[in-house]
C-alpha cells in the first residue's frame, strides 16, 4: 500500500535520511524560497519548515529535489507503472503472456477512484486564503504563489471523475487587483485540458467549477504534470503510482480530494479576467504580468495538522528538472509509439524545455538513392510539432543515425553530429507567426513568434573547428564547442540597427567562407565569456533569447522561393532585446539573512533550535 498522506511520506523520507527539519521560524516572504535554491543547488535533503510567520501551518519542499528522491518515493510500484505505459502502448503483451503480467492487471485495480463520502480528512476546517503560507518567491513576483497545485477541472459535457482534467496550473493568492480571500488568479497556458473544459463552460454560458487540491501523497503532484497517453485519466494514474486508489467525494457541488491537505474551491466565470504576475518562472525571467482567468472563491478546507507543499522554479535545473526526468523514466517508449519513425526526443531542460527540442528518428523514404539527405526527418518534425506541448517547441533540431550509437541526451555529441552534415542552404525550414510558449518572451506578442526546423541528415560535409578562426579575430570571440562560436556585440538596439550589424558581418566575412566552413554556426551575444563558460550558459542564452524569424540570420543569405538559407555560417542573434522579459536574480539582503541555516560546509543545519 502507498502512502495515504503527504505527512506518512514525509517520516518515511526523515526515517531514511531524506528530509531535514527547519524548527526556526521562517520568514515567507523569499526566506523560505532563498533557503530551498540554496539546499536544492547543493543536491540536499527535502525540508520541512515547522514554523512559517504569519501562517500555522507547516510547509515542505524540495520533495522532489533529486531524481533519487523521487525513485525512493516511488519505489514500491515505479517498475509496475512503466510497465502499465508500456502496456498501454502494445496491449497485446498482456493477451500474448497473461501470466508475465498478472501483476500489472492487479496494480491496474489501483487506478479506479474511489468515492469517498464518509471522509472528513481535508474537512477538517474550514479557512481562508489569507491562513495559508503566503509564499514569496522573487522580489518582483506580484504576489504569493501555490506551485505545486493539482487544479482539477470537469468537462462540461461528461461530467464525473473518469472524464476530469488534473493539471499543475499556477495560482496567485494575493496581490495585484486580487480580493483577499475572495479571489485567486488561475494561469494556464496553450495545450492544456483546462482550456477545453472552460471553452465548454463558457459556450453554454456557465461557470466552470475549479477545486485546487494542495498536498496529499505526492503521487497526485505527479499525475498533474504527467503527459498521459490518450484517453487516461490523471487520477487513474495516480492511483497506480501511489499504489492507492485516488480517494474523492463532493461538497456544493465541488469535488474535493479527501487525501489532499488542503482543498481550495471557487467558480471561473466567462469572461473575468484580471492582472495575473509577474511570476519568476522556469526559464530564468519573469513571467509579466497579463490577463488570465479570475477565479472566485468558494470555500477553502484544510486536513488537521496540514503540509503545504511548494517549490521554487527559476533558471534551469531546479526541482522541476528531476519532475522531467522522472516522467521521462516513466512514459518510456510512449512518445515513439504515438509518432511513427521517431526514435527519441529530448526537451532540454537547461534551455527551458520548450525553447529547445533534440529529436532522432528514422530516414527510410528513399533508401535506393545514393545522396542521403532529409526527408521522412521532416514528417516526423511537422509530427512532433503538432503533438501536445512538444508542438510548443521553438528550436527543433533532428537528425537519423544508421549507427545507432547517437543519443539526444548526450548534447555535445548531438550537436556535432548535427554540424557536421549541416547544409546550411537546404537544411533550415522556418514556421512563422505561429504559438510559442506562454513564457517564452523572445517572439512578438504573449503566446506568439516562429519556429525554426534544423534537419540534418547524411555523410559529413565538414570537420569542426577547435579554435576560434582568424578571420573572427576583429571581434571579441571565444569557441564555445566544436563548430560553435560566441562573437560579442554592442547591446542590442533594435531590429533595424540589427540587420545593419548582420549585413556588415557578411560583407566582411562573405571572402572567408571557406575559412569557416568549420564554423556552421556563430551566437551573437552580450557576453561572449559567459555564453561559452558552460553548457548550460550557451543552452540558456542561445536558446531563451532567440525569435528564429528574428533573430536567425546568415552569412550570405539569401531566399529562393521562399526558402531561407545561407553559404556561410548561421548567425542566432542571443542578446537581451527591449521586450525581453527580465532576468531572476538573488535578493542579495536575503541571502545574508540566511546564512545561519548553513554551516561551514553550506549544508543546512539539522534541527535547528
Amino acid at each position: 500500500m502507498g502512502y495515504s498522506s503527504l505527512e506518512e511520506c514525509l517520516l518515511d523520507l526523515e526515517k531514511h535520511g531524506h528530509l531535514i527539519r527547519i524548527k526556526e521560524e521562517v520568514d515567507p516572504y523569499l526566506e523560505m524560497a532563498a533557503i530551498h535554491l540554496r539546499v536544492h543547488e547543493a543536491g540536499g535533503p527535502a525540508i520541512l519548515f515547522e514554523k512559517v510567520k504569519g501562517s500555522k501551518f507547516r510547509a515542505v519542499s524540495n520533495l522532489f529535489g533529486t531524481l533519487e528522491r523521487s525513485h525512493f518515493i516511488f519505489r514500491k510500484n515505479l517498475a509496475q507503472v512503466q510497465q502499465l505505459i508500456a502496456l498501454k502502448n502494445n496491449p497485446l503483451k498482456a493477451l500474448k503472456h497473461p501470466i508475465d503480467h498478472f501483476s500489472s492487471g492487479l496494480a491496474a485495480l489501483k487506478a479506479i477512484p474511489l468515492k469517498n463520502p464518509s471522509s472528513k480528512l481535508v474537512l477538517f476546517e474550514e479557512i481562508q486564503i489569507s491562513d495559508l503560507p503566503l509564499i514569496h518567491h522573487w522580489k518582483n513576483d506580484g504576489g504569493a504563489f501555490v506551485t505545486l497545485p493539482q487544479v482539477y477541472t470537469e468537462d462540461p459535457d461528461q461530467p464525473g471523475i473518469m472524464q476530469a482534467n488534473l493539471g499543475m496550473y499556477r495560482i496567485q493568492l494575493t496581490g495585484n487587483e486580487y480580493q483577499t480571500d475572495r479571489e485567486i488568479g488561475l494561469h494556464y497556458q496553450l495545450h492544456r485540458g483546462i482550456g477545453v473544459h472552460q471553452t465548454k463552460a463558457n459556450r453554454k454560458g456557465i461557470p466552470l467549477k475549479v477545486s485546487c487540491f494542495v498536498g496529499g501523497p505526492p503521487a497526485h503532484s505527479v499525475a498533474a504534470v504527467m503527459p498521459l497517453p490518450e484517453g487516461m485519466s490523471e487520477m487513474t494514474f495516480a492511483g497506480v503510482l501511489g499504489d492507492r486508489r485516488f480517494r474523492y467525494t463532493y461538497v456544493d457541488g465541488y469535488c474535493i480530494s479527501t487525501d489532499a491537505d488542503f482543498v481550495i474551491t471557487g467558480e471561473v466565470y466567462p469572461g473575468e479576467v484580471k492582472p495575473e504576475g509577474p511570476f519568476g518562472d522556469h526559464l530564468g525571467y519573469y513571467s509579466l504580468q497579463h490577463p488570465f482567468p479570475l477565479m472566485r472563491v468558494h470555500k477553502v478546507y484544510a486536513r488537521k495538522n496540514a503540509i503545504w507543499p511548494f517549490t521554487v522554479v527559476g533558471r534551469p535545473p531546479q526541482e522541476d528538472t528531476s519532475f522531467g526526468q522522472l516522467i521521462h523514466e516513466i512514459s518510456g517508449s510512449a512518445l515513439q509509439a504515438e509518432i511513427p519513425g521517431l526514435k527519441e526526443v529530448h526537451a532540454v531542460d537547461a534551455a527551458g524545455v520548450h525553447p529547445l527540442l533534440l529529436a532522432i528518428g528514422s530516414e527510410r523514404y528513399t533508401p535506393y538513392l545514393q545522396t542521403r539527405q532529409p526527408a521522412e526527418l521532416l514528417t516526423i518534425a511537422n509530427h512532433i510539432l503538432g503533438t501536445g506541448q512538444l508542438s510548443l517547441a521553438k528550436f527543433l533540431f533532428i537528425t537519423a543515425d544508421d549507427t545507432q550509437v547517437l543519443h539526444a541526451h548526450h548534447i555535445p555529441e548531438f550537436f556535432q553530429y548535427i554540424l557536421k552534415r549541416l547544409d546550411q542552404k537546404r537544411d533550415l525550414h522556418f514556421y512563422t507567426q505561429t504559438s510559442i510558449d506562454t513564457l517564452d518572451y523572445s517572439g512578438d506578442g504573449l503566446n506568439t513568434g516562429s519556429k525554426i526546423v534544423i534537419a540534418a541528415y547524411g555523410d559529413v560535409i565538414r570537420e569542426l573547428c577547435t579554435t576560434v578562426p582568424d578571420c573572427l579575430q576583429e571581434w571579441k570571440t571565444v569557441w564555445v564547442m566544436p563548430g560553435i562560436i560566441a562573437l560579442q556585440l554592442p547591446p542590442f538596439r533594435d531590429y533595424e540597427y540589427a540587420n545593419q550589424e548582420v549585413s556588415y558581418l557578411s560583407q566582411k566575412l562573405s571572402a572567408h567562407l571557406s575559412d569557416l566552413h568549420t564554423t556552421p554556426m556563430i551566437i551573437l551575444c552580450d557576453d561572449a565569456s559567459f555564453v561559452a563558460e558552460t553548457l548550460n550558459n550557451f543552452l540558456w542564452v542561445s536558446f531563451t533569447r532567440c525569435n528564429p524569424s528574428h533573430d536567425v540570420h546568415g552569412i550570405e543569405a539569401f531566399t529562393e522561393n521562399k526558402h531561407w538559407g545561407c553559404r556561410g555560417p548561421v548567425l542566432l542573434d542571443a542578446r537581451i532585446k527591449p521586450h525581453h522579459a527580465p532576468i531572476l536574480e538573488k535578493d542579495t539582503v536575503v541571502e545574508k539573512r540566511i546564512e545561519h541555516f548553513f554551516d561551514s560546509n553550506g549544508s543546512l543545519k539539522k534541527q535547528l533550535p
